[in-house]
């Protein structure tokens, strides 16, 4: 790396400082060729003498020797009478000092001079520390940088010396060629100054040599420096980010990169984290993004995330890099975020073509749509019929190895076997009744509503029909898609919908038993009373379940699948897909807690009425009324039975009367719920208009039972 900087560096443009104009040399100007043989005579005279203090001399002798101490005081080289001298307390930190006796004049002079000498100090010692291993690929690049620019300047120095040696300097003159260079070298100090103060290395490095080069708006030629020595300091900052938005690989031996991967992380995670952690932590941005990245460090994060998983699929794919494309620098024409705009256009385009086509997406997402939202439910009704006996035992009793079996009998013989993906169903039982599992979904509920959540009452002693739940295996790169999390909300909905289902089927029994004794002359009767409440209990599920699956899920399925058609990205194809379950969720009155306690309440009613009714009819049948209706020839005979029966009958009608408190009980607290479940209904439409259709059906049922 130091070796392509000092090469490179050779392209700066001609330094702040040169020796092509005329020669300033004070009062020697006209006695050149005398002033040159003096002193070479003197100084080679001085060499074998003992040292006096400079003052001994006469001014001329004094600016001679001055001069020539200054030229290796700008090489970090002590003189006879120029030392250098530790600051006390600050290791770091040199000054220059002069005899005293010297001449006034020269001293001030020198005194101008020796900031230039400390800069040059501070900066080779700069150099040799931050060209160490430890040290990282910026601090390398920066440092080659100032050392190609050392050269230069050591070189500038030379020519110095050159021309005093030919008595054409003067101390005058060495300060008017120092002048240009002292602003630089100053400025690149204090960058050097900073950088060690503070340790920094990395993007740390760029974005202070940045924010100086602004600072230096007022002197073009600071400015332009610094802002070369970013270029050149950023070329191996570049290089790490190139191969990260092109291949996907983080090639940081010394983390200066601002993206941090976390392998401890495996994308097999994903089926069992939550929050998909994998997705969202493998790659992160760390601190200290540069400056100039900073607007695009998102995009730039994506792109080689984008990379990785067509890597971690096998799938090979490499950007193919035009000269046009490469990140050589960056500057004000911001060719390098045209660069890095199309890493992102083509890894974007290239991942999402590989989850849509080559892996199905939609057909997956279909399939799920199939099973968990029940959108083709024939193997549904199969499976309860077939599994009936085994979900109504209490959970600790249930055999999720029957269930399984009895699934894979259902899928089998159903129109299911024809999908593909029918083998990646499997069953499950939940521990907790669905109001208790919502309390999970911390990151779609308010605290207020988690505090209505927290307040239901758990139910006693459920049973598999309440935390039976499907599941869904999914396999990378899908699982990006269809996480854990994910397959937690359509469980939720699933589980919603299943027992809607059973509320249904038990009330199609109940309507059954009553369509039994449809023959009997049943007007005005308990069981009339009876028929009329197990209707009005199936048009209040049968609306839910309309709601729910043609107003709900139907709808927002299509909505989604249209938008992942349009999807830019991976990103934009999950940000669909959650926002279709969490639309769900909540349009499904999942997420609604006052309206879910009442409709539970509801369902709870409808089940224990179900149970009843083939009791409460049974018991509603008088048998007098029964023989009569079936042979009306043998009239004598058959007055004497009911004659004989009146003591049963007194004990029937008994009985009919309890009947008849049965179902006006029911149907009291029936209605009863019904209508507190309809002002809420109204009220919540107005900040939830798609509860509207609900509230309608709702409403609609409350005003058939009041008439």
């Amino acid at each position: 790396m130091e070796n392509s900087a000092s090469t490179s560096i050779s392209s700066l443009s001609t330094p702040p400082w040169n020796l092509e104009r005329p020669f300033l040399t004070g009062r020697f100007h006209q006695e050149s060729k005398t002033t040159s043989r003096f002193a070479e005579l003197k100084l080679d005279s001085f060499s074998g003498w003992q040292e006096n203090a400079i003052g001994c001399y006469d001014a001329a002798i004094q600016e001679l020797i001055v001069i020539d101490d200054l030229l290796s005081a700008l090489l970090g080289i002590e003189g006879r009478y120029i030392s250098i001298k530790r600051v006390h307390g600050k290791e770091d930190e040199v000054s220059f000092q002069v005899d005293a006796s010297m001449d006034l004049a020269l001293q001030e002079l020198a005194k101008r001079i020796f900031p230039l000498c400390e800069s040059f100090l501070f900066i080779n010692q700069f150099v040799e520390s931050r060209s160490q291993f430890k040290k990282g690929l910026v601090n390398h690049a920066f440092a080659a940088a100032l050392r190609a620019l050392l050269l230069d300047y050591q070189a500038m120095v030379a020519q110095l010396e050159h021309q005093f040696r030919l008595g054409r300097l003067s101390i005058q003159g060495l300060w008017f060629y120092c002048q240009p260079m002292m602003g630089s070298m100053q400025a690149l100090s204090a960058v050097t100054w900073k950088v060690s103060a503070n340790d920094i290395a990395g993007s740390a490095v760029l974005n202070l040599l940045q924010s100086q080069a602004k600072a230096m708006a007022g002197d073009n030629a600071v400015r332009s420096l610094l802002e070369k020595m970013t270029q050149y300091a950023s070329n191996a900052y570049l290089g790490i980010l190139e191969r990260w938005i092109y291949e996907g690989v983080i090639d940081d031996p010394y983390g200066e990169f601002f993206i941090a991967e976390n392998k401890s992380l495996r994308k097999e995670s994903l089926n069992q984290d939550y929050d998909t952690k994998y997705w969202r932590q493998r790659y992160s941005l760390k601190e200290g993004i540069p400056t100039f990245l900073a607007n695009i460090a998102g995009m730039i994060l994506t792109t080689g995330k984008y990379l990785n998983v067509m890597r971690e699929c096998g799938h090979n794919v490499q950007l193919p890099v035009s000269e046009t494309l490469k990140l050589m620098s960056f500057g004000s024409n911001h060719q390098y975020l045209e660069s890095i705009k199309a890493a992102y256009d083509f890894s974007s385009s290239e991942l999402l073509k590989l989850v849509l086509e080559k892996y199905d997406l939609i057909g997956k997402l279909r399939s799920i749509k199939h099973y968990l939202l029940l959108d083709q439910g024939d193997f549904l009704v199969h499976f309860m019929d077939i599994a009936r006996d085994e979900l109504s035992k209490k959970l600790d009793e249930i055999s999720v190895e029957k269930l399984q079996s009895l699934l894979d009998v259902a899928l089998r013989t159903t129109a299911a076997a024809a999908d593909p993906c029918h083998e990646d169903l499997t069953c499950c039982v939940e521990r907790m009744s669905l109001p208790k599992s919502l309390r999970a979904l911390k990151d779609l509920v308010d605290s207020r509503t988690l505090t209505d959540i927290n307040d239901q009452e758990e139910p006693m002693g459920i049973t598999g029909l309440e935390a039976f739940s499907l599941s869904y295996k999914v396999r990378w790169p899908l699982s990006i898609v269809i996480s854990w999390k994910s397959l937690s909300k359509y469980q939720l909905i699933f589980r919603f919908l299943f027992h809607c289902k059973h509320v249904e089927r038990q009330l199609c029994g109940a309507w059954q038993v009553h369509q039994g004794v449809r023959s009997l002359n049943i007007h005005g009767t308990s069981i009339s009373r009876s028929s009329l409440l197990c209707r009005a209990m199936l048009k209040f599920i049968n609306s839910l379940l309309h709601y729910l699956t043609f107003e709900v899920l139907e709808p927002n399925w299509h909505v989604m699948h249209n938008r992942i058609q349009t999807a830019k990205s991976i990103d934009e194809v999950i940000q669909h897909h959650d926002f279709f379950l969490d639309k769900c969720l909540r349009e499904c009155l999942l997420l609604l807690p006052q309206l879910l306690k009442k409709v539970e309440k509801l369902k709870l009613l409808c089940l224990q009425y179900a149970a009843a009714a083939q009791w409460l009819i049974s018991s509603s049948i008088d048998p007098c009324k029964s023989e009569e209706s079936s042979d009306s020839l043998v009239g004598s005979k058959k007055s004497k039975q009911c004659y004989g029966k009146t003591a049963k009958g007194a004990k029937l009608t008994t009985s009919n009367s309890a009947v008849t408190e049965s179902i006006l009980k029911f149907e009291k607290e029936f209605n009863s719920e019904l209508q507190s479940l309809g002002p809420i209904l109204c009220k919540s439409s107005q900040a939830e208009p798609y509860l509207t259709h609900l509230a309608q059906w709702i409403l609609g049922i409350e005003m058939t039972n009041r008439f």
